[in-house]
């Protein structure tokens, strides 16, 4: 019969950090709803406050108090030491 061989693969951490050459974008979606959520959405706009004027307008015209807020950033893995 022939041998068995074992690997082990060696370990090491990884942690995430934003990429500071790209920025964070935001994005709103309204789900206020009974039957069907309203779907309305602010597009994706680059700062906090933009999202909460177009939540703050959304909600004057209509009333609609839920929404989903979406965040999209760049992240970069950086691999810790192998252990």
């Amino acid at each position: 019969m022939g041998t068995t061989t074992r690997y082990r693969f060696r370990e090491y951490t990884v942690t995430t950090v934003l990429d500071p050459m790209a920025l964070p974008t935001f994005e709103a979606l309204c789900v206020t709803g009974e039957e069907q959520d309203c779907g309305a959405t602010s597009g994706q706009v680059e700062t906090p406050e933009e999202l909460t004027r177009w939540i703050a307008a959304h909600c004057a015209q209509t009333g609609h108090e839920s929404y989903e807020r979406t965040t999209r950033a760049t992240l970069r893995a950086e691999p810790g030491e192998w252990k």
